[in-house]
């Protein structure tokens, strides 16, 4: 009554294809050594030469390599920079502590707070919005 399957089906297990597999473990590595690399990229250009070492200590640990580093600057704000390296440190600590990496966690909340204190310096106090205090808006109000 039916005509059997001739063909092999689309839904056969990736277990056995010929491509290299990689382990989480693997991806997450790689993920934290390019937040990494990107946080040492903004270092160097604010000229914070001890830090710049210790992100690059730990690349080179992750990597096995030290990392390539370039000395091209954008000539950006100070400012901008610091809030560019706050997120990065940032991305670079949620996937270092996925990765249960402690050197590397340690690593990037100091360098958060660096530039959390940085920034404190360079913005105007008023131009910041104050987290401490609750949000005093009511819910449902325009």
């Amino acid at each position: 009554m039916y005509e059997p399957i001739r063909t092999k089906s689309v839904h056969t297990s990736a277990d056995d294809a010929d491509f290299p597999h990689r382990s989480r473990e693997d991806e997450l590595k790689i993920q934290l050594s390019g937040h990494l690399a990107a946080l040492l990229a903004v270092t160097d250009e604010l000229g914070l030469d001890e830090a710049a070492e210790a992100i690059a200590g730990q690349i080179g640990r992750l990597r096995g390599t030290p990392p390539a580093r370039h000395a091209g600057l954008t000539g950006a704000d100070p400012a901008a920079l610091h809030r560019r390296a706050l997120a990065l440190a940032g991305r670079a600590l949620v996937v270092a502590a996925a990765r249960a990496d402690t050197a590397s966690a340690i690593l990037s909340a100091e360098r958060m707070d660096a530039h959390t204190a940085a920034l404190a310096e360079l913005v105007p106090e008023g131009s910041l919005p104050d987290r401490s205090l609750p949000d005093q808006r009511l819910v449902g109000a325009h």
